[in-house]
């Protein structure tokens, strides 16, 4: 074992500087800590690192370059009683770490603890076990690549899986197909832009690790909800790896496609995993941070530190009140945003973050650090507001103002709604004008619900209208896992049918959630592949599928589907009425008008009546106005939305907010390519069973006469 040279503490990782590398790592329960390199052939070399300072290990290894495979081994002591559990013989990965190379190869090796006493450090080496972690060379030509900067209110979130949804795209060459180079693909960027969705929200990229337990299963986390490396992207994922690349070619790649994404004016958002890490309970492997300083990375049991404090039904919780953990999500954030150029993220059970002495709150250090950082609260944040464990903690609408959340609370209402449950009309209102009772006494906006009927989570589009259970046998585990409470309707058959009847029923069920969805203020989210007709043959929790029953199968394209799809992703952007900035409240409610199918506004009695199952919506196209190419304001036209969840026809009165009004067909759920005359106040139109009939009505003027 060599000396390093004296180094620098910051910043922590591998940094090319001076003709070497400076190689710094945080922990302080640690006695002494050595970087080790890595050979082509896995020769190893040890070197002391001979400082520490700034609560940091650090040195600097002359002669290194970019592609250097490494690792640290830190010496201190271990008493698992304590919650220390330092072991020189576990190699580790550096959590700043650019890149990673190799897999777990679970066994007693990656182990901290002796398998024969468990209260005893291992003496096995877990080099060749564990992966390495690379020196990356930072330069990359990003030209003129900009962030598309979209407004909350002109976003519609497309959400998909990098693997899964080019798998099998047949104009994806065969070699990138399920990876980031594959996503970055001229068909797959055309496909977005025609079908007009303005983000990407990709399930995790970071460098994640397969669960033991689904391996010996011959299954793998396939959704990856389960990282190792904060700031590397997923190897698997890249095209340059899979070709033979070990120098970290997974990050040019990466940045590559987020380039190719902005150019095709897409924003890219990364679901990312602060809550845990895949080092998991007590009993998990030893890979990163619980070897560095188990009690700085992870929240452990108060009066029992060798036992986890797990709010995530991992195993495992960050310390996100401890200043090292947190430094480390702040840090990560700040690069992906900086070096790899993405736009926001979504939190995976962001509820965990929020927690300090056991509850959530919205003055935990880790909200304080978002608010003040000038990089990082810039970006879009958006909370999945809840989390599990030890203590179940559902958080919808408590985020601070930064924030945008998933609105679970949306996709329970509008499921039901839309099986024709009788949850109310004042809960259907409330959801489709953008949640007010959850966010606009806090003086948010619309835009902070983030829209959605199904995600990655749960059944796809085409499985919620045609399973009434889940069909989870293929995870291995007797059909017990993943959720029982679907809200789901299979339509009359359970699963495959050929039955015609049952088939349009789904479709027409289909249709008229999405228009529901893309209508409704705030941000809509769709789950990439519903717009095809992708099922998952009823698995509602295929987070270990990689294989055909996740990924999109673009041979079985629902054509029509796809269509009026598209057409209504238009008909939003098209139209500022459906993407409201604020809440129409006191004399800008009447700009919102909510009325009978007899054509009455609704009065009290109307909105206590439970049993009712449609109402009509006037949408007043003057309180929406969009700015023209000369900086003008551009008034909308008028719009009244007909909604009908009654398994039978009902016929609404046009009602008469604006009386000279000549309404137009826009969109009709139950039947897209019907044709149908002008109305005016006080005509009549049928509004088929279960379905939304848009109306608009073009607006000649702006002024007081068109009102």
């Amino acid at each position: 074992m060599a000396d390093a040279l004296p180094g620098r503490p910051s910043p922590l990782g591998a940094t090319p500087r001076d003709g070497g590398i400076n190689f710094a790592v945080a922990s302080g329960v640690a006695e002494a800590a050595e970087v080790c390199l890595f050979s082509d052939s896995g020769a190893e070399s040890r070197f002391r690192l001979p400082d520490y300072d700034g609560g940091a290990w650090h040195g600097f290894v002359p002669g290194a370059e970019p592609g250097q495979a490494y690792g640290f081994r830190v010496h201190g002591p271990y008493d698992a009683a304590r919650g220390l559990r330092c072991n020189p013989a576990k190699l580790l990965l550096d959590p700043y770490a650019r890149a990673l190379r190799g897999e777990v190869s679970f066994g007693p090796e990656v182990f901290d603890y002796s398998w024969d006493d468990h209260d005893a450090p291992s003496p096995l080496d877990s080099a060749g076990h564990v992966p390495l972690s690379l020196v990356t060379d930072p330069a990359f030509d990003w030209g003129s690549d900009a962030p598309p900067r979209r407004d909350f209110a002109d976003t519609i979130i497309y959400e998909v899986h990098v693997k899964g949804f080019t798998m099998r795209h047949p104009d994806v060459p065969e070699e990138l197909r399920g990876t980031y180079a594959g996503l970055a693909h001229q068909s797959v960027r055309s496909y977005l832009a025609d079908l007009g969705v303005t983000a990407v929200e990709l399930l995790p990229v970071h460098q994640y690790v397969p669960d033991q337990f689904l391996l010996e299963r011959g299954l793998t986390n396939y959704w990856g909800y389960n990282t190792i490396g904060y700031f590397a992207p997923h190897a698997a994922y890249s095209a340059a790896v899979r070709a033979g690349d070990r120098s970290g070619g997974q990050v040019r790649e990466f940045k590559a496609m987020v380039k190719a994404l902005h150019e095709a004016g897409l924003e890219v958002i990364l679901d990312v995993v602060f809550n845990h890490t895949a080092e998991g309970g007590e009993g998990g492997p030893s890979l990163c941070f619980r070897g560095l300083d188990n009690t700085a990375y992870y929240r452990l049991n108060p009066g029992h530190p060798d036992q986890y404090y797990d709010t995530t039904g991992t195993g495992n919780s960050l310390n996100a009140g401890n200043p090292v953990a947190l430094r480390l999500i702040m840090d990560s954030l700040r690069y992906w945003l900086t070096e790899m150029h993405v736009d926001g993220f979504r939190f995976d059970l962001a509820a965990t973050l929020a927690r300090q002495d056991g509850g959530f709150s919205r003055l935990s250090a880790f909200f304080d650090l978002v608010a003040q950082d000038p990089v990082v609260s810039q970006a879009k944040l958006i909370a999945e507001p809840w989390d599990v464990g030890q203590m179940d903690s559902y958080d919808l609408g408590e985020f601070p103002a930064l924030w945008r959340e998933w609105n679970g609370r949306y996709r329970d209402s509008m499921r039901d709604f839309w099986r024709s449950q009788k949850i109310g009309l004042g809960e259907f209102a409330t959801r489709f004008a953008g949640s007010y009772d959850l966010y606009g006494d806090d003086r948010r906006r619309p835009t902070a619900s983030v829209n959605l009927i199904t995600v990655h989570d749960g059944f796809t589009l085409r499985d919620l209208v045609s399973y009434d259970a889940k069909h989870n046998e293929a995870n291995g585990e007797s059909n017990r896992d993943g959720t029982d409470d679907n809200r789901s309707w299979n339509s009359g058959v359970e699963g495959v049918t050929n039955d015609p009847v049952v088939l349009a029923l789904r479709a027409q069920r289909s249709r008229a959630m999405l228009g529901t969805l893309l209508l409704s203020f705030g941000v809509p989210m769709l789950l990439g592949g519903d717009e095809l007709g992708r099922t998952q043959d009823g698995n509602n929790n295929a987070y270990c599928q990689d294989n055909e029953i996740s990924w999109v199968d673009w041979s079985a394209c629902d054509a029509d589907l796809l269509s009026f799809v598209r057409r209504l992703v238009a008909l939003r952007r098209a139209h500022p009425v459906f993407r409201r900035h604020r809440y129409l409240t006191g004399v800008e409610a009447a700009e919102l008008g909510w009325f009978t199918p007899a054509g009455t506004p609704m009065t009290q009695a109307d909105w206590e009546d439970g049993n009712a199952l449609a109402l009509g919506v006037y949408l007043d196209g003057s309180d929406a106005p969009d700015t023209g190419p000369d900086g003008r304001p551009l008034f909308d036209d008028d719009f009244l939305v007909l909604v009908n969840a009654w398994w039978e026809r009902l016929e609404f009165t046009i009602p008469d907010p604006r009386p000279a009004l000549a309404w137009r067909a826009e969109v009709d759920t139950f039947d897209p390519a019907a044709a149908a005359p002008e109305r005016r106040a006080g005509d009549h139109v049928t509004v088929e069973p279960r379905s939304v009939l848009v109306l608009r009505g073009p607006r000649i003027s702006p002024g007081p006469e068109s009102r």
